[in-house]
């Protein structure tokens, strides 16, 4: 990346000035209106120096000296005429293409080893902004360094952070960890190649599709891989997900399955074991197994830590073998540990070369220089844009349908980690930066309308893909295919931001291999990693995660009191006033309206509504009479038919016959 001097220091400082709005309206304008002279004054030179005599702008820009010059006609200008800014950032924006072309000049780098390029011309950076910056991004780097060196990088858990350590484990600070990676790479090619050569078999004959059962990190990575490396004509098992504790997706994955489960290798992902959508997926599986005649230990592995509720019950069914976690490795950062290795290795990925684009990566991204340090560019772009306080939004479109599931992916790995109330020193900060994303060209005909002319509160972040496909492409017109044409859109679009004022990054990248994905994530994971240095904050715990795992809890709890408390009194109906009083908890009845709406469309439950013209007075009941009885000093529920002349049936699931369920 260039970083010569450049007519860049009256825009930033614009956008800069421009974030500091001022509280007072009225008297914003106010002032707009006594110094309105020295408005016109200002705009008006600057349209006369840009403009009218656009030579002596480029002499100026390239001196220096255009900022020093007009810096104390914009901060007035700018403080005192929110309109003047606005047309003071449209003209700064509205470059010839010579002039972006200059701009691209200085800032677009290609890391040729890799076979990437980052692109931040259409950025609101500058050589003044990347020297004030140097201080910081140099303790980025050093943060960096004492993490891979077994630092405890995550102090609210007290853990270490050894991701990179999976790409190369010589840089483990320990021999035990660094012979437990080894050793779980090898065990994992060892598996697939015998899953391959049909040594390890479903009770159906050889393998033919994976069932991963995971959640976050653990579903998202194998999700954008499998999607993005996989092919249906050549993948040695079809891969299939339960990534969520929907039973009405989970059965639709089980029904694409169909009478090929006895050929299903499931794959648990649980680093504690007491994930409960992980949980709930694998006993839904079990179940289908179950009903299938078929013995679900036979098709199942699991991956979790040693010891864990997960790596018992995978002992004690004897489950064809476990993989390990480790706890020095995050959900959203495990996609080349076990997490995402073993489905890749089963799917036929190469992951050799997915491991070997992340180590190079890696090694770049340790580079101690910005102009050769992909990740720092980004990480430093992205604090410029949102002014350090993640204030615009990471709109990620991407260029080749191979991508479509990296916006997720991101989104995990950069909201999760950087979504943060305090930071490092305990400060409340409230930082973080939301990622949304498309694929192009779909988002032609979705959210770049609002993009170019809606708010102005993000950056683009394209993916360019310049190879196409592997066989030659069709021509839709004369020495033009569909290839082109994606590329034409990725171009239109990049500009027609650009012409309203719209930020954007490009990354581009030759192709979408192993290597090429294995680059990508471990280009991210660095560039979040410095970026929450360059913001105090720690990356590597998600308290928000486990407050919404709490309260959860909280809600099944409740929803087993409820359940209780009708069956006490069966087939009589009760408001949700009514039963918030019965269960003492008065206090959080909107929980129990929710609850019992959500019971009382499911069939079966057995909870039947009884509905009012105004539905917050609906009344509810429990259809089936269902009788306490003592055994052994525990109290469990009974439940038998009350009315209706429904055939008898045992309802009540486990968890609501469970003591604790009790008020």
């Amino acid at each position: 990346m260039n970083t010569d001097s450049g007519g860049r220091g009256c825009r930033r400082a614009g956008t800069k000035l421009a974030a500091k709005e001022c509280k007072n309206a009225t008297a914003q304008w106010i002032s707009s209106a006594v110094l309105g002279v020295l408005c016109l004054s200002a705009l008006g030179f600057h349209l006369v120096v840009a403009i009218a005599v656009p030579s002596i702008s480029r002499f100026i820009s390239s001196a220096g000296l255009r900022f020093k010059c007009l810096f104390g006609f914009s901060f007035l200008a700018r403080i005192c005429c929110p309109v003047y800014f606005k047309l003071f950032e449209t003209y700064f924006m509205n470059y010839t293409k010579l002039q972006w072309w200059e701009r691209f000049q200085k800032y677009y780098t290609e890391f040729p080893e890799l076979g990437l390029a980052v692109d931040l011309s259409r950025m609101n950076v500058d050589d003044a902004f990347f020297a004030r910056m140097e201080p910081k991004i140099q303790k980025a780097f050093a943060n960096m360094a004492q993490l891979e060196a077994g630092a405890i990088a995550n102090p609210d858990e007290n853990r270490m952070v050894g991701h990179y350590w999976l790409r190369n484990p010589s840089l483990a600070p320990t021999p035990d960890i660094r012979k437990e990676i080894e050793n779980a790479i090898a065990q994992i090619k060892n598996f697939a190649s015998k899953v391959h050569a049909n040594e390890v078999c479903g009770a159906g004959g050889p393998f033919k599709n994976y069932l991963l059962i995971g959640i976050g990190g653990s579903a998202l990575g194998p999700q954008f891989v499998a999607h993005a490396l996989g092919d249906p004509r050549t993948d040695k098992l079809k891969p299939h997900f339960f990534d969520n504790t929907d039973p009405d997706g989970m059965n639709r994955v089980l029904a694409s399955i169909g009478s090929d489960l006895n050929r299903t290798l499931c794959i648990i992902i649980s680093k504690s074991g007491g994930t409960k959508e992980t949980r709930n997926g694998m006993l839904i599986a079990e179940d289908a197994f179950k009903r299938a005649g078929l013995h679900f230990g036979q098709h199942a592995v699991a991956i979790t830590t040693l010891g864990s509720a997960l790596d018992k019950r995978a002992v004690e069914n004897k489950w064809l073998t476990r993989f390990p976690m480790w706890d020095w490795v995050g959900g959203r950062t495990s996609e080349l540990s076990p997490v995402g290795l073993l489905p890749a290795a089963l799917q036929g990925i190469d992951i050799n070369s997915l491991i070997l684009g992340a180590c190079k990566c890696d090694e770049s991204t340790r580079i101690a220089n910005v102009k050769e340090n992909p990740a720092s560019q980004l990480a430093l772009a992205l604090y410029e844009s949102g002014n350090g306080k993640g204030t615009k939004n990471m709109v990620v479109l991407l260029y080749k349908d191979r991508l479509e599931l990296f916006s997720k992916y991101l989104q995990q790995l950069v909201m999760e980690s950087l979504g943060k109330e305090h930071d490092l020193d305990r400060n409340v900060v409230n930082q973080g930066i939301v990622v949304l994303g498309n694929k192009g060209a779909t988002d032609q005909h979705s959210y770049v309308q609002q993009l170019r002319d809606g708010l102005n509160n993000f950056f683009a972040t394209f993916i360019e893909v310049l190879k196409d496909e592997q066989k030659q492409s069709l021509e839709v017109e004369p020495k033009v295919t569909s290839g082109d044409y994606l590329h034409g859109f990725y171009l239109g679009t990049r500009q027609a931001l650009a012409e309203k004022g719209r930020e954007s990054i490009t990354i581009t990248v030759k192709d979408v291999s192993p290597y090429t994905v294995g680059m990508l994530i471990a280009l991210f994971e660095r560039a979040v990693g410095l970026y929450a240095s360059l913001i105090n904050v720690n990356a590597y715990h998600q308290p928000g995660v486990e407050a919404g795992k709490k309260a959860a809890d909280k809600v099944i709890e409740t929803q087993c009191r409820v359940f209780v408390f009708l069956s006490k009194q069966p087939g009589k109906p009760f408001t949700v006033e009514e039963i918030s009083k019965g269960i003492g908890m008065e206090e959080d009845i909107e929980h129990i309206f929710k609850i019992c709406e959500h019971l009382s469309a499911n069939q079966d439950t057995k909870i039947s509504n009884i509905l009012d013209s105004n539905i917050l007075r609906n009344k509810y009941t429990l259809v089936w009479f269902s009788c306490l009885f003592t055994q052994n000093n525990t109290t469990s529920l009974l439940s038998v038919p009350v009315t209706l002349g429904l055939k008898p049936h045992w309802l009540l699931p486990e968890w609501a016959v469970k003591p604790c369920c009790l008020p």
